[in-house]
Parts: C-alpha cells; sequence; structure tokens
C-alpha cells in the first residue's frame, strides 16, 4: 500500500511547492503592477512593458499603457520596439564571432579595416584598435556627427580632426554612437554580408527571435509608437515613428557595402520585442549560450565582452557592469535612449536573473547632471531607474 500511495504524495508535494511558488510570485506581481502604475501615471508614461526573467525562463511579463496613444491601441507583449544603444551589443556580438573564427582581432588597427587612416592627429602614431572602439576608449567623439563616416574620413571631412578627442586612445572614455556605426561597416567588410542580413542570420535566427535593423524586412504593423515632449513648452507629446522607423529605401539603393552601414545604425537601430529581447539577453547572461543550448559566442569571448576596460566607468565591450538599480548585486547590461524610447537589459550572470525594461514616452526632459556611462539619463526619478529599482525589490531583493 505505501508503494502505491507515496508516489501520489510526491506529486501532491511538488504541485503544492508549484503553487506556492505561483503565489508568491503574483502576490510580488500585483505590488510591483500597483506601485509601478502609480509611479507611471506621475510622469504621464505612454507606454511601457517589462520583462523578467529567473533561472533561465521569462516568468513576468506584463505591459502598461499604449501602443499607440491617439488610438488607445493597448501595448502587447509582441509589439516591437527600435532599443537604441543596447543595439550596439548585437554590432559586438556578431565581431566577436569574427574574432573566434580568426578573421580580426580585438587588437587589429581599425585603419586596416577602414580603408581609410583613423589616427588622432594629436597622437598619429598610436594604433586605434577595434577593442577601443568597442569599449568606447577610442578617443573618438560625435561631434562631426555619426550618420555618415564621413564625419571621419579625412579624404572627405577637413574638419575630422574634430572627431577626435584631445587624449591618447586607449586612456581615456567617452560614449560614442560613430564608434559602433564604424564597428557595423567592420563587420560588412570581413563577412561580405549586409550588416542587417548577417544580424538576422547568426544571431537572431539561430536564437529563434525576430526583429532586425531594416525596417522594410519587418512587420510594421507590429511598431509600437514613440513618442517625445514637444517642443513648444505645451507639455504634449509628438509622434516621433516617421524618423525612428524610417525606412530610407531610397538611399539604400545605392548602397556601398562596408561604408554605408550607418544606414542600418549598428549604433542604435535594432527592432526587437521585449520578450525576445530577454531571450537574447539570457544567452548573454549564460556566456555565449541559449537555454535551449544555441551556441552564439564561445564562453572566453562572451566573458570578454562583459569585462570592464574603464575602470571609472566599469565598461566593457558594450556592456556595462553596475549596481545603480539592484544595491548588492552587480549586474551587466545597457540603457538605450532614442525618439523618446528608452530601454534597459541588465542580468546577473552568477544569480541567472534579469531584467527588460522598455519606455515609449515619459514626461520627463533629459538631466545632464545624471548621464550614466551609456548615455542614457539615470536620475532617481528616471524611468528606467525607477522601474528596475521597483523590480529588483519586488522581485529579487
Amino acid at each position: 500500500m505505501k508503494k502505491r500511495i507515496y508516489p501520489f504524495l510526491l506529486l501532491a508535494t511538488m504541485v503544492c511547492l508549484a503553487s506556492s511558488c505561483q503565489s508568491d510570485l503574483d502576490r510580488r506581481a500585483a505590488a510591483f503592477e500597483k506601485a509601478e502604475a502609480a509611479f507611471l501615471d506621475s510622469i504621464r508614461n505612454a507606454g511601457l512593458e517589462v520583462v523578467l526573467v529567473e533561472n533561465n525562463a521569462i516568468v513576468y511579463n506584463h505591459c502598461f499603457g499604449y501602443k499607440n496613444v491617439q488610438s488607445r491601441t493597448p501595448l502587447t507583449p509582441d509589439c516591437l520596439f527600435r532599443i537604441a544603444s543596447i543595439s550596439k551589443s548585437f554590432t559586438t556580438t556578431a565581431l566577436l564571432q569574427q574574432v573566434e573564427k580568426g578573421c580580426v582581432s580585438l587588437d587589429t588597427d581599425v585603419s586596416e579595416l577602414a580603408g581609410f587612416p583613423i589616427r588622432n592627429p594629436r597622437y598619429p602614431d598610436t594604433v586605434i584598435t577595434l577593442e577601443m572602439l568597442l569599449s568606447h576608449t577610442s578617443s573618438i567623439n560625435d561631434s562631426e556627427g555619426y550618420f555618415t563616416l564621413d564625419a571621419i574620413n579625412p579624404n572627405v571631412n577637413p574638419d575630422y580632426a574634430n572627431a577626435y578627442n584631445d587624449y591618447c586612445p586607449g586612456c581615456g572614455y567617452e560614449y560614442c554612437n560613430l564608434n559602433l556605426n564604424l564597428a557595423g561597416s567592420f563587420l560588412e567588410k570581413i563577412t561580405g554580408e549586409r550588416f542587417h542580413e548577417y544580424i538576422v542570420g547568426h544571431i537572431l535566427r539561430p536564437l529563434g527571435l525576430y526583429g532586425g535593423y531594416m525596417v522594410d524586412s519587418l512587420d510594421a504593423s507590429r511598431f509600437a509608437s514613440l513618442y517625445q515632449l514637444s517642443e513648444d513648452g505645451s507639455g504634449e507629446y509628438v509622434c516621433t515613428d516617421a524618423e525612428a522607423y524610417e525606412p530610407r529605401t531610397e538611399r539604400f539603393r545605392d548602397y556601398r557595402m562596408g561604408y554605408d552601414t550607418p544606414l542600418f545604425s549598428p549604433t542604435g537601430g535594432m527592432k526587437i520585442s521585449a520578450p525576445d529581447l530577454a531571450r537574447y539577453m539570457m544567452m548573454h547572461m549564460n556566456y555565449g549560450i541559449s537555454p535551449e543550448g544555441v551556441r552564439i559566442l564561445p564562453e572566453v569571448l562572451a566573458r570578454e565582452m562583459q569585462r570592464p576596460r574603464s575602470a571609472d566607468e566599469n565598461y566593457g565591450l558594450t556592456l556595462w557592469t553596475t549596481d545603480r538599480y539592484s544595491p548588492g548585486d552587480t549586474l551587466v547590461g545597457h540603457t538605450g535612449d532614442a525618439y523618446g524610447m528608452r530601454s534597459a537589459m541588465f542580468f546577473s550572470p552568477e544569480k541567472k536573473f534579469g531584467f527588460v525594461v522598455i519606455s515609449t514616452g515619459s514626461y520627463e526632459p533629459m538631466d545632464p547632471a545624471n548621464i550614466d556611462p551609456t548615455g542614457s539619463d539615470a536620475a532617481d526619478h528616471n524611468v528606467l531607474t525607477r522601474t528596475l529599482t521597483l523590480m529588483y525589490d519586488h522581485f529579487i531583493r
């Protein structure tokens, strides 16, 4: 009799434990949603989505507000967002795949890849390496722009020297979008594939994710509208979709491989859903391999990507290490900020939890005094800081 009852008791115990865990998660989620909804209302947030990952699984996903404010269409988990600077990590991941193959190294002189000199004129004998570009220690800046490589090409721009800072390459940090648009162009030259096609074929598709940098290749009906505050002082939202999701079809017709790559915006142009971004995050949380066993990067290079290069900023190769949002727990990740949208992806490789937050617009002017090493406003009232802190407090602490 005991042998017949024991499996039943074991199954019943397991069901009870699972039910208890789910009930606890439900209680935490309800408390978080109450606090978050009150906060979002206070900053007139247009729409926001959060994803919580624990133990290599998405355990919570919730949407607040609207996909489109004018039509009052609710935000849903299948919505696609332009995630801005988190996009940089996709570019770096792709280049590290080429490092693995031996096609390039982190010590490569980027002048050899560019086809024109990339040298700080104040330090002409100092090589600028790929590692310096990916860690923002190259001494390059965005003062001449970053939507075209003409900005730094001495054969085209007579003012190219303005695109370099006064310090020696490798000896200082300045967050710079041009670094990653250059890096994206190098990916095309190394692989012979268009940037967008490479990212889809070698990162997104193997992980089973939907997204990309090419607007025309995606289902436009899934784009979440993005909003900025009007500059006329009225306090009203202005939709920025025309810029954020511009197809640039005409400009692609005369595309030059390895030079016009900024049209894809390797530095900030990825469009992806929040749950799929969380699945991509889990690959990095596991040092290059997905929970399903799909290897995107070798562990040694995935760890190199997370290793900080700048002591003060703790910035690695397009991934930032910080405890700003999680006192007592160090997280790795990145933020994004463009067209009114603000995004965050942070994870703990050791404890196997992580957060994704994407906001489509809030009433919160940028505070220059609180810019973090990834270029976003990190003030306590900021939608990313407050939301990440609330998630950590309610679900992890």
